[in-house]
């Protein structure tokens, strides 16, 4: 039976890091289930080569609805993280030990949540160094898996590597 999964996106998301994974849950059979400021909303990937509608807001989505959750990077996890209904949100999911997938520079919402103590993670270079102060054990690598929940990778060149274990955790 599909998992759900939540997904935490606004604007300036980057594209592929988006429609690539979306592509592979959907395809394995799992829903995805977008999160934002107001259901309905549009938002746009900083690529300009994506547009969605979302389909559900922050104040109605309960982490207990969902089975993993989805936080793709580029510029949206930076402005999610400034929100505290997002933290929270990605908190739960941490503290519950279910599955969380966060590429590029999506561990920043994890980093605000005070989540990667003590987890090896990865994430875009520029971040790394804030993700060792948030006290994760960044690891340089195309895909790093935590304690059989936690999925970072770092790149859209790493996104083959993040959906085969973000698809393994769902199984």
């Amino acid at each position: 039976m599909g998992k759900k999964i939540a997904t935490v996106i606004t604007n300036m998301f980057e594209d592929v890091e988006y429609t690539e994974p979306l592509k592979a849950f959907t395809d394995a059979g799992h829903e995805v289930i977008t999160i934002e400021n107001e259901k309905g909303n549009q938002v746009q990937g900083k690529n300009k080569e994506t547009s969605l509608t979302i389909d559900q807001g922050i104040d109605d989505a309960n982490p207990n609805d969902f089975d993993a959750l989805f936080i793709p990077g580029g510029f949206s996890p930076d402005q999610l993280r400034a929100d505290d209904r997002y933290v929270k949100f990605a908190k739960k999911f941490m503290d519950d030990n279910k599955p969380v997938f966060a590429i590029c520079h999506g561990p920043q919402l994890l980093i605000t949540a005070k989540s990667l103590e003590g987890r090896d993670a990865t994430g875009y270079k520029s971040i790394q160094v804030d993700m060792e102060y948030a006290g994760a054990k960044v690891k340089d690598e195309e895909v790093v898996v935590c304690q059989n929940q936690l999925v970072t990778s770092r790149t859209p060149d790493d996104i083959p590597a993040f959906n085969r274990e973000a698809l393994n955790l769902l199984k």
